[in-house]
């Protein structure tokens, strides 16, 4: 071995260690966040109607719960609101999952001049609400890819502000999920990148499999860097789409993902008591909890 080729050698398996690390704790941390419990089911406000008491009765346990449109502040971010959710999340019997910042899309983290600003706020704003997790998007104008490369600027300031970020996260006990329809070795280049235990990928399993990925070979892929999950399949009912529900479930199960799975799941019927509990019903049978 030359000199040359054992450095090269010894930097690939510095690199290899790092990865490893994050990885490793990054899955301790999800482990550790829901006390007591495996997996837990939470669901996006559209998807029973809006009321937590209905969630409550359709067998969620927890609100994803959005955090405004674009503002200085946040809607999520004041003082009254988070009191007033906590209020109705008691009422209810419900706790928050997670917070999504859904603005973030017409507004990309990687341009918008307040984006470190609102992640900061949104992180304060699930601590105190309790939630485990931030969904940060990447479609629309955030959207991270030309064809299949990266938007290199985009991208650079993508990691960069989310480095920025990620110490606040972590003091916070608050984890980032980026999500983004990204094939898995893309979105282990952004967690890498970005290198923190509270900075992991929010999957979607409706919208890969809507652009053709292996979604239980991605999931395997991506053990023990996954923040959170959606579930959802189109107009569909969960189970009779697209989208091949027990493959994925054995996934999960595979890389023993802990953690929350959040429905995002449509309303066939119309009709948010009924079909918000036919779709929670079929994930805790499909998912054994």
């Amino acid at each position: 071995m030359t000199m040359m080729t054992r450095r090269i050698f010894m930097q690939r398996g510095a690199t290899a260690l790092a990865g490893a690390a994050v990885c490793g704790g990054f899955a301790q941390r999800l482990a550790q966040a829901a006390p007591g419990a495996k997996i837990r089911l939470g669901s996006r406000t559209n998807c029973f109607g809006g009321d937590y008491k209905v969630a409550k009765q359709c067998g969620i346990e927890g609100i994803e719960l959005g955090v405004g449109g674009a503002a200085d502040t946040l809607k999520v971010a004041e003082a009254g609101e988070q009191q007033r959710q906590k209020d109705l999340a008691a009422a209810a019997g419900v706790v928050f999952s997670s917070l999504s910042m859904d603005l973030m899309n017409g507004n990309p983290v990687a341009t918008e001049p307040r984006a470190v600003a609102w992640l900061g706020q949104c992180i304060a704003a699930a601590k105190n609400l309790s939630a485990t997790g931030i969904l940060v998007p990447f479609f629309g104008k955030a959207h991270l890819l030309q064809g299949s490369e990266w938007k290199k600027a985009e991208l650079e300031s993508v990691v960069k502000r989310l480095k920025e970020v990620a110490p606040q996260a972590e003091a916070a006990g608050v984890t980032l999920g980026v999500e983004c329809t990204l094939p898995a070795a893309k979105y282990l280049d952004i967690l890498d990148r970005v290198g923190s235990k509270f900075v992991g990928a929010y999957y979607d399993v409706g919208n890969t499999t809507g652009a053709g990925f292996d979604v239980p070979a991605e999931l395997r892929a991506l053990k023990g860097r996954l923040s959170m999950i959606h579930f959802k399949d189109g107009k569909h009912f969960l189970g009779e789409g697209k989208v091949q529900m027990e493959p994925i479930a054995a996934a999960l199960r595979d890389i023993d993902y802990r953690g929350w799975i959040v429905l995002e799941t449509s309303c066939p019927t119309k009709n948010g008591a009924a079909d918000g509990k036919k779709n929670a019903d079929f994930t805790r049978k499909l998912m054994g909890i």
